[in-house]
């Protein structure tokens, strides 16, 4: 019987994800040239701090996952709602360069600790038989932080200088995150004083689909699956308008990559209401099915306008559905018990890749041009389709062993 979803906790953490999204990550870009004036760097170096961090942060996200099973992970979200506000701060009151460096590195280990992975994981605790739904409605919520937080933050730094943004940020992540969160620790794992029958059932465990036999095999596919995803999506969003501009879309790339945000949105959207008898293995497949057909339609087509946005619009319900994919598959086939800490594994491979990806892509765009990078993708996304695809395998395998 299907239980009610906890709604007051899927729209608190909509909230915190919108923030934390939107201050700790899609603020950067929009800020970084001023950064990099202030402190005579070149915007690229910048940048490659950002990546060296996501890197760093992506070495501590197991330990981070595993303080999450042990602690609850309200309690770790909590903390890192503190982290995130001494990050902004830091980085806003930095005197000097090693200190701004200081500040990147906590803000991206904080990151760890109150974004996706930690919102998955406190759903799968708060209520793990109907976490798979909780995650689809969150990621609906959250889907609008580059939406929103893109204009607000241009607007504050028409208004205020970079470091007065930042305090402006961490004035958010303190007084709203913060207190949000610690309410969340009060739902899930760790949680004090009397808990009702009721709860404690909806508290049950979820088995996993896959036997212990098989479970390190279909561990091993899906983290490499979703890396080869996260590869994908990293290089070519970092990337998307000098790709596009190069093939010969000229003024008409920037509109064309406007399209991929809301595809992600309604991507979420139509799961959510039309998904409903959809499994996480069935949605994994369809996932890794979108990249390549959009990677390949955008091959053939350009510098066709129509078939340009085609490719936006399919890849972004690609991207909109990992989001998904990430926090319900590892549900669907190991369970709730020990969730946090392969969020963490997770987390370990998607900021491992994504550091690396957009360089990786750089390289291959000013040397090969913009075709090869199609062409390469195109081949990496089939990869990643093969992957999901016998990951299914391994699963259907399992269901009728049941």
């Amino acid at each position: 019987m299907s239980e009610r979803l906890p709604i007051a906790a899927i729209v608190a953490l909509g909230v915190t994800q919108i923030i934390g999204y939107g201050t700790l990550y899609y603020s950067f870009s929009i800020l970084a040239p001023a950064m990099a004036r202030d402190f005579g760097w070149t915007v690229d170096w910048l940048f490659g701090l950002l990546s060296a961090s996501l890197f760093l942060s992506g070495l501590v996200a197991p330990y981070a996952g595993r303080l999450m099973d042990r602690f609850g992970t309200g309690r770790v979200m909590a903390t890192g709602s503190l982290m995130a506000v001494m990050s902004l701060l830091l980085c806003a009151l930095s005197s000097s360069l090693p200190m701004f460096v200081a500040g990147i590195v906590l803000m991206e280990v904080s990151s760890n600790l109150v974004q996706y992975g930690a919102a998955f994981a406190l759903l799968v605790e708060i209520r793990p038989r109907e976490a798979s739904r909780s995650i689809t409605y969150l990621t609906l919520i959250a889907g609008f932080a580059s939406t929103l937080f893109w204009p607000f933050t241009s607007a504050l730094h028409a208004h205020l200088d970079w470091r007065e943004v930042y305090l402006a940020f961490a004035g958010l992540n303190l007084l709203i995150c913060l207190p949000l969160h610690a309410w969340l620790g009060l739902q899930g794992k760790g949680a004090r004083g009397a808990v009702d029958a009721s709860t404690r059932n909806r508290g049950e465990p979820v088995p996993g689909l896959l036997p212990e036999a098989v479970r390190e095999r279909g561990f091993r596919l899906m983290l490499a699956g979703m890396g080869v995803v996260s590869f994908g999506n990293a290089a070519l969003l970092f990337h998307m308008v000098p790709v596009l501009t190069a093939l010969g879309l000229g003024g008409t790339a920037v509109l064309v990559a406007t399209v991929f945000g809301p595809a992600q949105v309604l991507s979420r959207f139509t799961n959510m209401i039309f998904g409903k008898n959809l499994d996480a293995l069935h949605l994994a497949v369809l996932m890794a099915v979108f990249p390549p057909l959009a990677i390949l339609i955008l091959t053939l087509t350009h510098p066709f306008v129509p078939g340009a946005m085609v490719f936006a619009v399919l890849f972004g319900f690609g991207s909109g559905l990992a989001s998904i994919v990430f926090g319900t598959l590892p549900l669907t086939l190991f369970g709730s018990e020990g969730y946090g800490a392969r969020q963490g594994q997770m987390t370990l491979v998607r900021l491992a890749v994504s550091s690396v990806a957009p360089f990786g892509l750089a390289f291959v765009l000013e040397r090969a041009g913009a075709a090869s990078v199609l062409w390469s993708l195109t081949g990496l996304s089939l990869v990643g389709l093969v992957i999901f695809l016998a990951l299914a395998r391994l699963g259907r395998r399992a269901e009728a062993t049941e």
